[in-house]
């Protein structure tokens, strides 16, 4: 979904200047609308260090110089769409500017974990918007059903399902789903 860059401008001034406050964890902006979510719970974001670790490790030798990050935002103003992924992977250098978030050109993988209450989002709108803005990966970790998904190919034509336990290929990269925990294990 396209929307018009001066409304897209203007959500993204009133989202910028909403207060810090306990408990809001991400501020993003989808759809026309500015959306503002609870904060993680612990295990949300033990399986976001795990994937890190994992990808961290091979990187080096797949991707020289990237690292996978998470609490950045990505912006696409031609897509009128602001995320903020729970993990990204992109150039360690693109951290040493002063743009205020992420392009979509930069990220060569995206991971959102579900959270407790709110799977459509990720399942569905992120799907859309990661594959608008030509994120080549969208991994997707879903810790209430011990699943997940890889969403590859042009436009995320290409699906794969797993569950936790599977060592899983996500583009170059091997990850173990063994280390991730369900939310109520």
């Amino acid at each position: 979904m396209s929307l018009d860059p001066a409304v897209f401008a203007k959500l993204r001034e009133i989202a910028d200047q909403l207060p810090q406050t306990p408990g809001i964890g991400k501020i993003e902006i989808a759809n026309g609308t500015v959306v503002m979510t609870m904060s993680p719970v612990k295990r949300h974001e033990l399986a976001v260090i795990r994937i890190a670790q994992q990808l961290n490790g091979q990187l080096p030798q797949t991707h020289p110089g990237y690292i996978a990050h998470g609490g950045a935002d990505l912006v696409d103003p031609v897509h009128g769409c602001l995320r903020n992924p729970d993990l990204m992977v992109f150039p360690e250098a693109a951290l040493d500017d002063e743009a205020p978030a992420f392009l979509p050109h930069e990220i060569l993988l995206v991971v959102e974990i579900v959270s407790k209450s709110n799977s459509e989002t990720d399942y569905h709108a992120k799907v859309a918007d990661y594959a608008a803005m030509g994120i080549p990966l969208y991994l997707l970790v879903d810790p209430r059903l011990g699943t997940g998904v890889i969403h590859s190919e042009p436009n995320y034509t290409r699906r794969t399902d797993f569950a936790f336990g599977d060592v899983i290929t996500v583009g170059p990269w091997t990850l173990d789903t063994g280390v991730l925990r369900t939310y109520g294990g």
